[in-house]
């Protein structure tokens, strides 16, 4: 433990000063045409502007949340802020990568700095624990992201991901029919790599364990930017370069997975951490349902589906950082919430109801337009496990607001603004 030095708030307001200024600086130069950058490793449109402003706000929000973290908790971590730049840079990168190499230096980046300040709280045993699950994983998936690039690559002799949008659209493909089967396989070691970084099932194993572990800070900042910047990178690699039947079928399984195992497993939690990463998975699998569909209706619904978690997300976390002076770690800690701060009490209501998807909340408008992609492109088994397990999810996310208005609390939590 350590006094609150005035470097660390220095350096807080420093790097929220450099997001809002890069968010002006991306803002003001929309591009009128595409554009490629640095022999075509890099491309610059529309989405790429969209995805990084979203991910630059995500950043800012997460940032302002931990301007009284690190007084409250007495960490002298300011290294914890520059990791978070330095990773928000790398998924900038991420997000208009164009080629297989930038994309894996981009996302190969992006982790060293998150398995970092995952065990930031270097007094904590729980945070080393998960900074280490985090880089043993991590490293495994990189390892199949990178042999997947290898096999396309050899297969194909092209790493740009408009050159492989000719091979797979049909242009050469005459070329390689020989060699699908070695294609197929690394399209799928990339596929695996990426669900790895998502937090999708079944390679969802490290997401409970590290989301609790590591700092509460960092817990947020893992359940929101990275999504954002994975999910972009997705939607380029496979709906623009690799668009083709054989990989949706992968994605409508890890899709129902994540919608199933994120419903039930949520709730047999009593820490908050651990549900909010289990509400992670499923919201990841209800977010593939629109990647799944890969038409123009899913892609759109995807991006409102991000939006609106992000939101929600940030909300939440929001929450739990300004109950932290109180230690509270269970759900149970709410009890009575509502008499001592009902401020509180009703934001983190009406973020539950959203949550759950009840109308007219944004999050009834998120999986409103998600089933209806499933729908147009024939989807039906899709949209169905999303509406069942939506109504399972109900369950422990209206259990927060019973908690907090209805039972008797074993401590009181008191706010001090």
């Amino acid at each position: 433990k350590y006094d609150y030095p005035p470097l660390v708030c220095n350096v807080s307001w420093l790097g929220l000063l450099s997001v809002l200024i890069t968010i002006l600086l991306v803002a003001s130069s929309t591009p009128l045409t595409v554009a490629n950058l640095f022999y075509n490793n890099l491309i610059i449109d529309h989405f790429t502007y969209f995805c990084q402003i979203f991910l630059l706000v995500s950043t800012a929000s997460t940032i302002v949340m931990c301007l009284g973290y690190f007084k409250e908790e007495s960490l002298n971590a300011f290294e914890s802020i520059i990791l978070i730049l330095l990773s928000t840079c790398s998924m900038l990168f991420m997000i208009s990568a164009y080629d297989l190499i930038a994309m894996y230096l981009a996302i190969e980046l992006q982790s060293l700095c998150f398995y970092v300040i995952a065990a930031s709280k270097r007094d904590s045993e729980f945070s080393t624990e998960a900074g280490l699950k985090y880089f043993i994983l991590g490293a495994f998936s990189s390892g199949i992201l990178l042999f997947g690039c290898s096999m396309i690559y050899g297969f194909t002799g092209v790493t740009n991901f408009g050159e492989l949008a000719k091979i797979f659209t049909g242009y050469e493909i005459t070329l390689f029919g020989a060699q699908s089967s070695g294609i197929f396989m690394g399209i799928l070691f990339i596929a695996v790599g990426f669900l790895f970084k998502i937090t999708a099932v079944p390679f969802h194993m490290w997401a409970p364990d590290v989301y609790e572990g590591s700092p509460t800070l960092v817990t947020a900042f893992f359940s929101i930017a990275p999504k954002i910047a994975i999910l972009a990178n997705m939607v380029r690699v496979f709906i623009y370069s690799f668009y083709d039947p054989t990989w949706q079928q992968l994605f409508f399984f890890c899709s129902i997975a994540s919608m199933i195992l994120g419903a039930l497993a949520a709730m047999a939690q009593n820490k908050v951490k651990r549900l909010l990463a289990y509400s992670s998975i499923g919201h990841v699998g209800y977010l593939f349902i629109g990647f799944s569909c890969g038409t123009i209706e899913g892609i759109q619904s995807l991006l409102i589906g991000v939006f609106i978690y992000v939101l929600m997300t940030i909300n939440v976390f929001a929450i739990v950082l300004a109950l932290r002076q109180n230690r509270f770690k269970y759900i149970a800690d709410l009890g009575a919430l509502a008499k001592t701060n009902p401020i509180l009490a009703i934001t983190l209501s009406i973020t539950m109801f959203s949550y759950a998807g009840i109308p007219p909340l944004a999050g009834f408008c998120s999986k409103f337009y998600l089933f209806f992609a499933a729908l147009g492109c024939g989807a039906y088994l899709l949209a169905l496990i999303g509406v069942v397990t939506s109504v399972i999810s109900c369950f422990y996310y209206i259990r927060f607001v019973k908690i907090m208005y209805f039972d008797t609390p074993k401590k009181w939590i008191l706010y001090k603004p």
